[in-house]
């Protein structure tokens, strides 16, 4: 059955979206390289771009790709010069050709092992995150250029380069043990929270929230609890993920960013509140406090709050000046700044704000956080300007169409603002 081409340029956007990474820590796991893994997928793309319009879109498309990328590796290792050092991989794929039919092939999770390798301390930390966020995260070299606001090519330079470092240092394809393992622990919780960041609130597109990148990061995390179930830090980014997530629904209406105070909380997800409140309470029971309990901590006073009016801000103020104790940094006294304007007020707020606005010039959330804080103190003139400028170095549809909003009620301060 034929496919039109449109449908087939959909069919593969989504299954990379989805499956992107499964795919090439599949691949990885059976040949042990890592560069060669990604251009054999890239060359099963291209076939399924050439065959799927006259063969149509196969049942199962991952699996599909996987079986026609590990013929691109056989044919490669079969034409290679050393192709008896390349016999236990060659035997390993064609055994896994001959049990695996395409239509109905289930791919092994090698995603935990991909991971640790993308986060290997062989390359710098920017590294380290954009190419788990193009491996796993599935995002665009376009989009990871325009989160770290550099240029798509220099972008792409940055991510050959570190896939070329991981084939010539011969980083392993493992999840490390002993100390080595403990080295890497935060690195590789530090870009699961930025995979679900990505996807909580997207930095491009026309979906406000990107449900897939959520999830991939949950499940992340919940490996990570497996491999790790004596770490109160590790457990405390799942419960972080959680929390967070479960106000998704209410996050965006009508196409627009909606503030906290704001969202309807029937909307809230009880059953993950209610997990991450246990996990949460399970983990800082260790007394090994840490950045991500300190966030779930957070996140959970939001979420016990029956109303935007009941939550116990001063708490929430407690809890960021002892962030700021363990782990020091602009945006956590940012968002001590946003606390303490509603547990005591916008005068001490604001105070608290100015030593970071050098530092914070091309940080969006500083300007909207500012706005915000001004035009509940009523200095409309003042909150226009941030708004103004939150609005110059903000990308998605939804929050512009948010900020607009705000900064139209605050240019005429005599209509209804709102609250």
């Amino acid at each position: 059955m034929m496919a039109a081409p449109d449908a087939v340029h959909t069919a593969i956007d989504y299954t990379l979206r989805q499956d992107r990474g499964r795919l090439i820590a599949a691949l990885t796991a059976a040949i042990g390289d890592f560069e060669l893994a990604e251009e054999c997928l890239q060359d099963a793309i291209e076939a399924a771009l050439e065959k799927w319009p006259d063969s149509g879109i196969p049942k199962s498309r991952r699996g599909w790709l996987l079986q026609v990328a590990r013929r691109k590796v056989l044919d490669r290792f079969r034409r290679a010069k050393n192709l008896k050092e390349k016999s236990a991989q060659i035997a390993v794929l064609e055994q896994a050709e001959a049990e695996a039919p395409a239509d109905t092939f289930d791919i092994p999770d090698h995603r935990l092992r991909l991971i640790f390798t993308c986060c290997h301390p062989a390359l710098d930390e920017k590294s380290r995150v954009a190419l788990t966020l193009r491996t796993l995260g599935g995002l665009t070299t376009e989009e990871i250029a325009r989160a770290y606001l550099d240029k798509p090519a220099t972008m792409g330079q940055r991510l050959a380069r570190a896939r070329s470092k991981i084939s010539k240092a011969g980083i392993p394809f493992e999840i490390p043990d002993g100390e080595a393992l403990q080295e890497r622990i935060n690195s590789v919780l530090a870009v699961i929270y930025l995979i679900f960041n990505e996807g909580y609130a997207a930095s491009s597109g026309d979906a406000p929230i990107r449900i897939d990148l959520c999830e991939e990061a949950i499940f992340l995390a919940r490996l990570m609890v497996q491999l790790c179930p004596d770490s109160p830090e590790v457990a405390g980014l799942l419960a972080l993920i959680l929390l967070t997530h479960s106000r998704s629904k209410a996050r965006y209406r009508d196409g627009a960013y909606v503030p906290l105070d704001e969202q309807d909380r029937n909307l809230w997800d009880q059953k993950r509140i209610a997990e991450g409140q246990s996990i949460l309470e399970a983990a800082m029971k260790r007394g090994q406090v840490g950045p991500y309990q300190l966030q779930a901590a957070i996140t959970a006073l939001h979420c016990e709050a029956a109303s935007a009016e009941q939550t116990d801000w001063p708490q929430i103020a407690a809890l960021y000046r002892l962030m700021e104790q363990i782990a020091p940094s602009d945006i956590v006294r940012l968002n001590l700044a946003v606390a303490v304007s509603y547990a005591v007020g916008a005068a001490q707020a604001l105070d608290l704000m100015e030593p970071l606005a050098r530092r914070l010039d091309r940080y969006q959330p500083y300007f909207a956080a500012r706005a915000d804080i001004l035009r509940r103190a009523g200095q409309f003139g003042a909150a226009r300007a941030s708004y103004e400028s939150a609005l110059a170095l903000t990308i998605t549809r939804a929050d512009r169409s948010f900020l607009r909003d705000r900064l139209a009620a605050v240019a005429d301060p005599a209509k209804k603002r709102p609250s």
